[in-house]
């Protein structure tokens, strides 16, 4: 028997206290990167309430990207505490996806929720994870209706760029194997339970270069007996620069910022070291490709050519993509819960999301959801402020899209 969009609002809308819990719970105790203890521990213990099996997916990390992360500011990071688990049995199968980071941000609202320590969920992450809880337990009690699976991805180090990856790595992606993903990420700057998408690219990738430059210092006076790193660096904050406006296709978004240039102590010292972040973001993943083996170029040159020595971190995230059949097929059952006319395609963000990924492998949608109302404090803001008359409305569309294109891909495969 066909589950009808209107008893999953419902069933969605009966859920609004726990989804309320689920998120306050969740957004008092932030936590960043990808090792979330108390985060991970809270989700599995409410797939266990909901009768649903989980496992644990992520594990230990390298002990290299370990120590790149701690060169790029994260705390210590030794394992990715993912968590998945599956609704349903047999083909086809769907990825439901939701982040649960929290950002080195202090939060500054009156919430009698708030985060009183240095973290906080100033990205939503807390009602992605509630969301797709909500979702689970509809999905759980429809199981027996469900064409297929549905596969559950609650994922942290979204933040890192990389959280996705370590579940990939970890199999997330197999047994079984997803044909479809969707995603949700809440916009606090757009009404309340209107959505917005995009076709193709739909998020910027990030590649992001930690130079330590290493010279010899010594006195102002003698600069002769030195190797000047600060100069090496602004060599080579000059030079990275040049690069998108002569190397990128003017056509392409490519934005490079040196987030970071320090070195030094004092005016009559030439320092023994310098260090330079840069940043690139492109819509464009040609262009990211061109750039990211350049950039490694130049800083090599530049840095041998005044004799100095360097170290560099390096970190990349995809572009994200939402494949056009797709979203083709996900919409009307996206338009079942927030009404079509509630549906607006939008141009990609220049931002990043790691999603990207899950779309390089699976044929995904990413959806952009309203939680609150223009003028807002943004993403990211410490005083972001989020509508939770979201929550219902997130995991209805969870639910709904899962069991509608689950639905109707199990169909279109009994008749191939």
């Amino acid at each position: 028997m066909k589950i009808e969009a209107d008893e999953i609002k419902k069933a969605a809308d009966a859920l609004r206290s726990q989804l309320r819990q689920d998120r306050r719970y969740l957004h008092r105790c932030p936590e960043i990167g990808t090792e979330l203890p108390r985060t991970s521990a809270y989700i599995r213990q409410r797939l266990d309430d909901m009768g649903i099996r989980w496992k644990r997916c992520g594990g230990e990390l390298p002990k290299k990207m370990t120590k790149d992360y701690m060169t790029a500011g994260f705390p210590r990071m030794e394992r990715a505490t993912g968590v998945t688990a599956t609704i349903g049995h047999g083909n086809p199968c769907i990825l439901l996806r939701a982040d649960m980071d929290a950002l080195p941000i202090k939060e500054d609202n009156r919430l009698s929720f708030r985060a009183d320590g240095p973290y906080s969920h100033m990205c939503g992450h807390d009602s992605h994870a509630a969301m797709l809880l909500g979702a689970a337990r509809i999905l759980k009690e429809h199981e027996k209706e469900l064409k297929g699976t549905v596969k559950l991805m609650f994922q942290p180090g979204e933040e890192t760029g990389a959280g996705a990856k370590l579940m990939i790595d970890a199999g997330i992606l197999k047994d079984p194997v997803p044909d479809a993903a969707f995603a949700i990420h809440v916009q606090p700057g757009e009404f309340t339970g209107t959505a917005d998408y995009t076709i193709g690219v739909n998020s910027a990738s990030l590649d992001t270069f930690i130079l330590k430059i290493k010279g010899k210092g010594g006195h102002s006076s003698q600069p002769q007996f030195c190797v000047d790193p600060l100069m090496i660096m602004n060599q080579v904050y000059q030079a990275v620069n040049l690069l998108a406006t002569r190397e990128a296709d003017p056509a392409a978004m490519a934005a490079l910022t040196c987030g970071v240039a320090k070195g030094g102590t004092a005016v009559n010292i030439i320092p023994d070291q310098a260090e330079l972040h840069i940043g690139l973001r492109t819509l464009s993943p040609d262009t990211a490709a061109h750039l990211t083996k350049r950039i490694p170029e130049i800083i090599d040159h530049y840095v041998k050519a005044w004799g100095g020595d360097y170290e560099l971190t390096v970190f990349h995230t995809p572009c994200t993509n939402t494949d056009e059949t797709i979203c083709r097929q996900m919409l009307p059952h996206i338009g079942e819960i927030t009404g079509m006319d509630r549906l607006h395609k939008v141009p990609a963000m220049t931002a990043t999301e790691d999603f990207g990924y899950v779309t390089e492998q699976i044929p995904s949608m990413f959806l952009f959801l309203g939680a609150g109302k223009p003028g807002n404090a943004p993403l990211h803001s410490p005083q972001m402020i989020l509508d939770e008359d979201v929550l219902p409305t997130g995991a209805a569309i969870y639910a709904n899209v899962a069991m509608q294109w689950l639905n109707e891909a199990a169909v279109k495969g009994g008749n191939d």
